[in-house]
């Protein structure tokens, strides 16, 4: 960080002060009485409610708007659809279960930990098949991912379309997943069958109606990818594929192949529907990039947004998002406040695996004119958000995956946000 730019939350907060009687964070004088306090409230009047009164806990109902959304004219059925993580309305990196996104080929499947079984086979020295209870006795491993589906951003690329962050980047979830490595099961297996590794492939089913089957090269494999069986600490949602599901960190969310059933080592690519009717990035000539598995440094201001707007008025402002990369670590990110003319360098809150969420801040004063925000992440490898011209010159306007351009805010002078386009 630029030592200009640098400075501490307390002497951010000192020389913000501007009306006599009032703090700088907006509280009341003490001096003013507040029957919030003054007063015996209701809540402190009666008991309530007991330990067993929601044997699963849920959020309380003050909360409830903070729920995943669909739009529905995005697609023909539910069944085979989308809907988005609130990441507007959330703070930290871990999204919980409950709010993190969907994406189903044919509907969420309902499969007893009893009948579930993997399957292990082509290539290998001895196929195998594993229960649930067989997978739960290797050697497990917790780490936290990003999931992000390949099509988040995805309407942005002809212009300003959905306004609202969970609707623009909410194709995304940061969960600690637990599991087995999948060169554990692979091993077990034994690869000497398979001969040379190096152009070696798996190939992944899921259990559900359209198996979603895709190919991941062999170095990948052995490499990070986990066959998880919880998530932050509890066993899979129905709708993230319990009771087993594929990780594969950095890389787009359809790779991560829920209900998984099958392992198949193989000499090539299979080359399914998911990895080349769909899933492939068009260029302007009609031509298409393959195999373009990995997600880059992509970042998305979350507050202020769309749907969290400035309700407070005039002075210190934090502004928050999230910024990610697969191929590693983000070492920064910018924040600008006038449309990419000027940029002030974010704090970063506590950082954990590579291929994780990382969450940003910049503490600042609003005066209370327009802004126009946006965000710029930059990884471990170097790599730099690029802007939407950036990104255009390179692919044009035929794309639905990959889109990680910089994304625009316009805040108005009562606080308002909304979508917009600055290329």
């Amino acid at each position: 960080m630029d030592k200009n730019t640098k400075t501490s939350r307390r002497s951010f907060l000192k020389g913000s002060v501007a009306l006599a009687g009032v703090s700088v964070a907006g509280a009341a004088s003490a001096k003013e009485a507040d029957p919030l306090i003054t007063e015996v409230q209701e809540w402190a009047s009666l008991t309530g409610a007991g330990v067993d009164e929601t044997p699963y806990g849920l959020p309380i109902s003050f909360e409830k708007d903070v729920v995943r959304r669909n739009v529905e004219w995005l697609t023909a059925s539910p069944i085979s659809s989308i809907n988005f993580t609130p990441i507007h309305a959330l703070d930290g990196t871990i999204t919980p279960q409950g709010c993190a996104f969907e994406r189903h080929h044919s509907g969420a499947i309902e499969l007893r930990k009893e009948d579930y079984r993997l399957m292990i086979n082509g290539l290998v020295d001895r196929p195998l098949v594993f229960n649930y209870s067989d997978l739960e006795r290797f050697p497990r491993e917790n780490h936290v991912y990003f999931c992000e589906c390949a099509a988040n951003t995805g309407m942005e690329w002809a212009g300003a379309q959905l306004n609202g962050a969970q609707f623009t980047h909410g194709m995304i979830h940061n969960m600690e997943y637990t599991g087995v490595p999948l060169r554990t099961l692979l091993n077990e297996a034994g690869l000497d069958a398979a001969g040379d590794l190096k152009n070696k492939w798996v190939y992944v089913e899921g259990a559900d109606a359209s198996s979603n089957g895709r190919s991941i090269p062999m170095e990948k494999a052995l490499d990070d990818v986990l066959v998880a069986f919880k998530a932050n600490g509890e066993a899979l949602r129905m709708e993230h594929g319990y009771p087993v599901r594929l990780v594969v960190p950095g890389w787009e969310g359809n790779m991560w192949v829920k209900w998984l059933r099958r392992i198949e080592v193989t000499d090539m690519a299979v080359e399914s529907r998911e990895e080349t009717s769909k899933y492939t990035d068009v260029y302007e000539d009609g031509t298409a990039r393959k195999w373009t598995w990995v997600m880059d440094a992509k970042s998305v201001i979350t507050s202020p947004s769309p749907q969290m707007p400035i309700t407070h008025g005039q002075g210190p402002l934090v502004i928050s998002g999230l910024a990610w990369s697969g191929h590693g670590k983000i070492t920064r990110v910018d924040v600008s406040k006038d449309g990419g003319i000027s940029w002030e360098t974010a704090r970063l809150g506590k950082q954990g695996d590579s291929k994780a969420l990382t969450r940003f801040y910049l503490d600042t004063n609003w005066d209370g004119k327009p802004m126009l925000l946006q965000s710029r992440a930059m990884d471990e490898t170097g790599y730099v958000q690029p802007t939407k011209n950036q990104l255009r010159e390179v692919r044009g306007e035929n794309a639905v995956y990959h889109n990680n351009c910089i994304q625009t805010w316009f805040v108005n002078e009562n606080g308002v946000a909304e979508n917009v386009e600055v290329s």
